[in-house]
């Protein structure tokens, strides 16, 4: 046991470990390069372990009250979409808006039946659309508007951790919903 330990300790703690070192993502500004960087990791990470999803995968529920892998994908896209909306073009969603993300921004009975038969790669060029959009509109900021405050106690490093928050989380609950598919 200790020198399986030891041996995970130095594994860990050698040269390997350098491939996970964090560093800003160039073209931006050092702290939102550093969000930006793990904004990407995650998104590569989900996007590994859902791309060879089959349709009956991508749209499998395993009790009536989880979401399909298909609809956690899709409140992923549309909450990054609110928010590079709110953000970064400082405007409300439009009607039109409202009416292509409002559905993935619910997880609820109606998503569930809509967000249905559609590929996974649906879900993933809708995720590099939204991502392309952020990514441009981040590389326009800097680290002091990051740092603004947007209200009392909320600033927009705060909104953009949120969201990769937000993206960790589901994709704890992507891999439950993958751990529990029929083989």
């Amino acid at each position: 046991m200790k020198k399986t330990v030891f041996a995970l300790f130095m594994l860990i703690n050698s040269g390997i470990s350098a491939q996970y070192e964090m560093k800003p993502a160039e073209g931006y500004t050092h702290d939102i390069g550093l969000v930006v960087a793990m904004l990407e990791d995650l998104k590569n990470r989900i996007t590994a372990e859902v791309k060879d999803l089959s349709q009956s995968e991508t749209d499998f529920l395993f009790d009536e009250k989880a979401n399909s892998i298909g609809s956690l994908l899709m409140h992923l896209v549309a909450t990054e979409a609110y928010y590079q909306i709110e953000t970064l073009e400082g405007r409300k969603l439009t009607e039109e808006e409202e009416k292509r993300w409002g559905i993935g921004g619910e997880l609820n009975e109606e998503s569930k039946k809509k967000l249905q038969e559609k590929p996974i790669k649906h879900y993933l060029n809708l995720w590099d659309e939204v991502r392309q959009k952020t990514l441009a509109g981040l590389k326009t900021k800097d680290d002091t508007w990051f740092a603004s405050e947007i209200d009392e106690g909320l600033n927009y490093h705060w909104v953009w951790y949120h969201v990769m928050e937000h993206q960790a989380n589901h994709m704890g609950q992507i891999a439950l919903v993958k751990n529990r598919l029929l083989k």
